[in-house]
């Protein structure tokens, strides 16, 4: 099937979007015969491709187009999650150079000291899904608790927890997972879902009941889980099957680009 009849674009916008050179860059190299669209020198900058099905190449390499990105960060501590800062790297610092083009960013943000599943994308629609406040997106963490997690504190959370300026949260569902004796005091790992997104709202939601937390990792976004397998620090692109449980769709296009991806 021609590209003619089905979602096209101009060659050139396609490679500068890409980050393969300004237009008039791209029309040098196409007067210089080093871009192929399915297999044959293109003479026209301007020709519309389908930049899904066609087969593009620039100076012997084969673009894998993409509108969108979606990365699974395994966030580490000491990492900001911002797109720029003066002082401290942020989550950007992480990427290759080649997500950098696509100008990815944070959706949402962990605590610097925090670890943990952090998304990024250059998608504001889904961005903005996963964040609207009146979605109430699930959020689960797990945490080292200084001192004794009880049973009244689950009962506390689910009824909602007034933090240190006065704002009650939204019921929250906490478990004990296990508590330690140790020689400085118990220790307790607990588990918390959360359905809001308050500045440091689980530590102050602890505080709030006269405890610390010193350990704090994000395991889940809505349905999206950490891949445990992802090493701290690492990232990668979120699969169709993950994208779907975010409620993004798998278009033809999505399922060309994972199949794509796993050649």
């Amino acid at each position: 099937m021609s590209a003619k009849g089905r979602s096209t674009q101009r060659l050139d916008k396609v490679l500068s979007n890409m980050g393969y050179g300004s237009r008039a860059e791209l029309k040098k190299v196409v007067k210089q015969g080093g871009i192929i669209v399915n297999g044959s020198p293109a003479k026209d900058p301007g020709m519309h491709v389908d930049p899904y099905h066609d087969v593009i190449e620039i100076e012997g390499e084969k673009i894998l187009y993409k509108e969108f990105v979606y990365l699974m960060l395994h966030k580490p501590p000491g990492v900001i999650s911002a797109t720029e800062d003066m002082r401290d790297r942020t989550v950007l610092d992480l990427l290759d150079k080649s997500y950098l083009i696509y100008e990815p960013f944070p959706v949402g943000r962990l605590d610097k000291d925090t670890e943990g599943l952090l998304l990024l994308t250059n998608d504001g629609k889904l961005a903005h899904e996963l964040l609207s406040p009146r979605k109430h997106v699930p959020k689960t963490y797990e945490a080292d608790v200084a001192g004794r997690v009880t049973e009244e504190d689950v009962i506390h959370f689910s009824q909602g927890v007034t933090l240190d300026d006065g704002y009650v949260t939204l019921p929250a569902e906490l478990s004990i997972l296990s508590v330690e004796e140790l020689e400085d005091g118990p220790l307790s790992k607990i588990s918390l879902i959360i359905h809001e997104g308050k500045f440091h709202q689980v530590k102050r939601m602890f505080e709030a009941v006269g405890k610390k937390v010193v350990y704090l990792k994000r395991v889940q976004m809505g349905e999206l889980k950490l891949d445990e397998s992802l090493p701290i620090g690492s990232y990668r692109e979120l699969t169709a099957e993950e994208l779907t449980l975010l409620g993004k769709p798998s278009t033809p296009e999505l399922l060309e680009n994972q199949k794509n991806r796993e050649i």
